[in-house]
């Protein structure tokens, strides 16, 4: 694998703190939409303090996983060299910073992005249409930008401290920024697996689904509030999954890639 200037340390996460429950929704049902599923794009996250350790887990994983999460930590620690040193093994890269600011601003670090070869990258939809759009010119056609909603750490009570009582559900919330983010142009959303079905239901196949926060059956929530089953994730219409600490932390992360793409195809 190419070299990349990395710090020291070890360790991952999945940084998004909030009140959790005690285990995963095994919630499974059946997608009840008359189209096809389509195969959902499992990456894995990069949850690490440094290059070192990040690409460690990319060598256990091998060919089980093509496609990796770049987040704020990592990015933050070794820069577009760790991005760099995956593009040049063939991997596609998710970098996940979840840009906003002033449209300016955010059109600059896009056509820096857009420049690296990544394939998706986030911005938050509750930086407005002016900078939503901002950000998908400057990306380019190659690199597809995608609105983050709600973060999946945070439950209706903390949405409503954040912006005040008597506002929407979550859900609400969420569908009212996906509207926003289509009408921008951007490639899709992200958003919990617990709204993913009322998203494509209304929207159709016009926004790809990212959905982060997965747990196997039984697994503790960690620090997510809204987390689903790979499985309720697909039938729910994702495209995209991404899957932190239910692989790094595994003792044998192949195997349990082979499960998780098992349970995306049941």
């Amino acid at each position: 694998m190419a070299s990349v200037n990395a710090g020291t340390g070890s360790g991952n996460g999945e940084a998004e703190g909030a009140d959790v429950p005690a285990d995963v929704s095994t919630d499974t049902s059946t997608d009840t939409s008359t189209e096809p599923r389509r195969t959902v794009v499992p990456i894995v996250a990069l949850d690490y303090p440094d290059a070192r350790s990040a690409l460690e887990l990319v060598s256990r994983l091998g060919d089980s996983c093509r496609f990796y999460k770049v987040g704020s930590e990592l990015f933050t620690a070794s820069g577009p060299g760790v991005v760099e040193a995956l593009r040049h093994e063939g991997y596609d890269v998710f970098l996940d910073l979840k840009l906003h600011d002033i449209p300016n601003t955010v059109a600059g670090a896009m056509r820096r992005i857009g420049a690296m070869g990544v394939r998706l990258t986030t911005v938050h939809a509750s930086g407005g249409r002016a900078m939503l759009e901002a950000a998908v010119t400057a990306a380019g056609g190659e690199c597809g930008v995608l609105a983050v909603t709600v973060l999946t750490s945070l439950n209706g009570t903390e949405l409503e401290e954040a912006f005040g009582p008597g506002n929407e559900s979550v859900d609400g919330v969420v569908m009212r920024l996906a509207d926003l983010a289509r009408g921008a142009g951007a490639r899709g959303i992200v958003c919990s697996g617990r709204e993913a079905r009322r998203v494509r239901e209304r929207f159709g196949r016009s926004l790809e689904l990212l959905v982060p926060g997965i747990r196997l059956p039984g697994d503790a929530a960690d620090d997510q509030s809204r987390v689903v089953t790979p499985e309720a994730a697909a039938a729910a219409g994702a495209d995209y999954v991404v899957l932190g600490r239910v692989v790094s932390a595994a003792g044998n992360p192949r195997q349990v890639m082979a499960d998780i793409k098992s349970r995306l195809t049941a």
